[in-house]
């Protein structure tokens, strides 16, 4: 069986891990955090916005069974990518929505599906301001933040 990691960040990244789980063709994820200037950086410091992270969900899926390009239909499904830097009430830099892309070819897919996300009515119009950018270093949160939701039996990330 061939895999590929793909590595998504669509907000507060309990809710993102727990949507992924459900998708045929995903075989595991785990939160964390990339995209910033830090080594090893914890929960409280990404939420500082200090360290330029952005929390995001790392998904290893078989492309044999979903594509890349599904697995941005799911992303682009369930957070708003018009929000600059914030989803709902999550406000900072480290609630980003961001595709950081593993090889060429994903580059390109994502390039073409946020363009046809753009071109769509979906959003009223308003800009997509998802980031593409090549991916770096996966720091894995913290243990109590994996799989989040089945530990906790909670539903969503707000009360």
């Amino acid at each position: 069986m061939t895999i590929e990691t793909a590595t998504l960040a669509a907000g507060c990244f309990w809710g993102v891990e727990a949507s992924f789980r459900q998708v045929p063709g995903v075989i595991a994820t785990r939160v964390g955090y990339t995209g910033g200037r830090t080594e090893h950086p914890d929960y409280h410091e990404v939420c500082t916005g200090r360290t330029g992270h952005s929390e995001a969900v790392e998904i290893t899926f078989d492309p044999g069974l979903i594509s890349f390009r599904e697995l941005l239909d799911v992303f682009w499904s369930i957070h708003d990518p018009s929000q600059l830097n914030r989803q709902g009430p999550d406000i900072g830099t480290n609630y980003r929505s961001a595709i950081f892309t593993h090889s060429e070819e994903q580059r390109v897919v994502a390039e073409e599906s946020k363009k046809r996300l753009q071109e769509s009515t979906r959003f009223g119009g308003r800009k997509i301001v998802t980031e593409i950018v090549p991916a770096s270093v996966f720091w894995p949160a913290e243990e109590y933040h994996q799989q989040y939701f089945e530990k906790t039996g909670r539903k969503g990330c707000h009360l």
